[in-house]
C-alpha cells in the first residue's frame, strides 16, 4: 500500500541556484523526513543525534553506491525554518552531483517540492505571518540594497505588527457597538459616540499614513522606470551604456540604429533604476521602426520619469520645440527631465531660448554625475524615502488596506449619520477581514497559490 501524499509529507528540493559552484544545498523536509534521509546516508545514525547539529558522511544509492560525500545538518520540529523536521545536505556543488543527491533522496518516500513550498509550509506552521512570508520572495528577488532594506522590515514583522495594532483597534470598536446591539431592547447605550469615532478616525488616519509609503516602496522595490526620449542620434544609447558600464544598446552614427526598447538594469545610491532605451521619435516609412516608435510612446506612458534628450550639435527646429512641450505637457505628474547631450559638440545655442535642466555629454562623461543626482531626487521627489521606516511595497497589501481603509470611513459616516448599530458593525467587520488578508489570518487557496507560486523551488 503506498503511503498517504498528506501536507506533512517529505518534500525535498535543491536549494542553491543550480549549477557550478563549490557547495549546493538539498533541503528535505516533513514528517520522518530525518528517517527518510538516514536511509541512504552512511555516517551517524541522524535519528539519534541532537538538533542544530552537522554530521560528515557519505549518500548511497539503493545499489550501494556513494554518490557524493555530504554534511548532513539536522533541524527537529518545531526549531527548524518550517516547524517540521528538517535536514539539510550540503554535497560538492555542480549540476550532477546535486541532481544525483536529490534523486537518491527522492528513491526513499520523498517527493519533490513546488515552488515556495517550503515557506509556505512555515507559514502554515505559524513560523511567519503571510506578509513575512512574502517578503523572503522579495529578498530573493531584490536588485538594490534598499530593496533589501525594504525586504528586511517586513521580514522582521513591522508591517505585521501595523496590522494587529490596527486589527485590534477595530476589534475594540466592534466590541463597543455590539455590547450595545445585545441589550437593544433594554435601551441601553454602552458606547461612547465620541470615544468611537475619535478611535476610527485614529485608524484611518493611520492606515492612510501607511498607505502613502506604496509609491516610494514601489519604487524601492521594482525599480525607477526610466525611459530616454528623442529624436534619432541624441544618444540615448550612448548615455544608457555610460550609465550601465557596459555596451548595453548599439551605437552609430546611423539614425533608427535602435528600432525597439531595450531595458538594463542600473542601481544608483541603492536604488534600483530600470533604464529604457527608446526609438528614436521620428516620422518614418520602415514599418519596424515605425512599431519601435510605438513601443516608445507606450513606455513613455508607462514611465516613473521621463529623460527627454536633445542634441546639442543640432540647432532645435519649430517641430522639435512643439514636440518637447507636448511631451512635457504630457508627463503630467511624471517627473520630466529635459537633458541637452553632445555637450563636446556643442553648437552656439544662444538663439534655442530653451532652458535644459541639465547639459551634458554622454560621451565624456561630462556632467553624468550631476544627473545620476538629479535622477534620483526627482524620481523621489514629494516621497518620503525613508527606508528605516516601514515602507508597503506590494501592491497586494496596498489594495487590502485601502479596502480596509474604505470599510473604516464607510462606518465614521454610519457613525455620523445615526445608522444602527449593526449597520456599523457590518462595515467594521469587512475592514478587520481585509486587514486579515495581509497577515494571513484570513486566507483562499487561490491567495495562496498566487503567492507562492512566485517563489523558486528549493524556497
Amino acid at each position: 500500500m503506498t503511503e498517504e501524499v498528506t501536507q506533512e509529507h517529505p518534500i525535498a528540493a535543491i536549494a542553491t541556484p543550480v549549477g557550478e559552484g563549490g557547495i549546493a544545498v538539498i533541503r528535505v523536509s516533513g514528517k520522518s523526513a530525518i528517517e527518510k534521509v538516514s536511509q541512504c546516508f552512511k555516517g551517524k545514525n541522524l535519528l539519534e543525534v541532537d538538533s542544530h547539529t552537522v554530521h560528515f558522511g557519505k549518500i548511497i544509492n539503493k545499489k550501494g553506491n556513494v554518490v557524493d560525500e555530504v554534511l548532513a545538518t539536522v533541524f527537529r520540529a518545531p526549531k527548524s525554518y518550517t516547524g517540521e523536521d528538517t535536514v539539510e545536505i550540503s554535497c560538492h556543488g555542480g549540476v550532477l552531483v546535486t541532481q544525483a543527491v536529490l534523486e537518491t533522496v527522492l528513491t526513499q518516500g520523498v517527493r519533490p517540492a513546488e515552488p515556495g513550498e517550503f515557506t509556505q509550509r512555515a507559514f502554515l506552521n505559524g513560523k511567519l505571518e503571510l506578509s513575512q512570508a512574502e517578503a523572503v520572495a522579495d529578498l530573493i528577488h531584490a536588485k538594490s540594497i534598499k530593496a533589501v532594506d525594504a525586504a528586511h522590515q517586513q521580514l522582521e514583522g513591522q508591517l505585521g505588527k501595523h496590522i494587529k495594532k490596527f486589527r485590534q483597534q477595530i476589534i475594540d470598536a466592534t466590541a463597543m457597538v455590539e455590547l450595545e446591539l445585545d441589550f437593544s431592547e433594554e435601551d441601553v447605550e454602552f458606547a461612547n459616540k465620541d470615544q468611537l469615532r475619535e478611535l476610527l478616525v485614529e485608524v484611518d488616519d493611520e492606515i492612510g499614513s501607511l498607505l502613502d509609503t506604496y509609491e516610494t516602496g514601489r519604487l524601492v522595490k521594482d525599480g525607477v522606470k526610466t525611459v530616454f526620449i528623442g529624436r534619432p542620434n541624441a544618444g540615448k544609447s550612448t548615455l544608457l551604456n555610460t550609465l550601465v558600464g557596459t555596451e548595453r544598446a548599439i551605437v552609430t552614427d546611423i539614425a533608427g540604429t535602435t528600432r525597439d526598447t531595450i531595458d538594463a538594469d542600473w542601481s544608483y545610491d541603492g536604488l534600483l533604476f530600470k533604464l529604457i532605451d527608446t526609438a528614436g521619435l521620428r516620422e518614418t516609412e520602415d514599418v519596424i521602426e515605425a512599431e519601435g516608435v510605438k513601443r516608445s510612446q507606450k513606455a513613455f506612458e508607462q514611465a516613473d520619469i521621463v529623460v527627454y534628450l536633445k542634441d546639442l550639435s543640432r540647432p532645435i527646429d519649430s517641430d522639435e520645440r512643439e514636440e518637447i512641450a507636448s511631451f512635457q505637457k504630457r508627463a503630467s505628474k511624471t517627473p520630466f527631465l529635459l537633458v541637452g547631450n553632445k555637450l563636446d559638440v556643442e553648437q552656439n545655442s544662444q538663439e534655442e531660448r530653451i532652458h535644459y535642466d541639465l547639459k551634458i555629454s554622454a560621451l565624456d562623461g561630462e556632467n553624468i554625475e550631476r544627473l545620476k543626482k538629479m535622477m534620483k531626487q526627482r524620481a523621489l521627489e514629494n516621497k518620503d524615502y525613508d527606508t528605516s521606516s516601514l515602507l508597503v511595497t506590494s501592491s497586494r497589501h496596498r489594495d487590502s488596506l485601502q479596502k480596509a481603509r474604505e470599510n473604516v470611513q464607510r462606518a465614521i459616516h454610519a457613525l455620523d449619520s445615526g445608522m444602527t448599530g449593526d449597520l456599523l458593525a457590518i462595515d467594521l467587520r469587512a475592514a478587520l477581514k481585509e486587514l486579515g488578508t495581509i497577515t494571513g489570518e484570513i486566507t483562499t487557496e487561490d491567495l495562496l497559490d498566487s503567492i507562492f507560486s512566485r517563489f523558486c523551488i528549493g524556497k
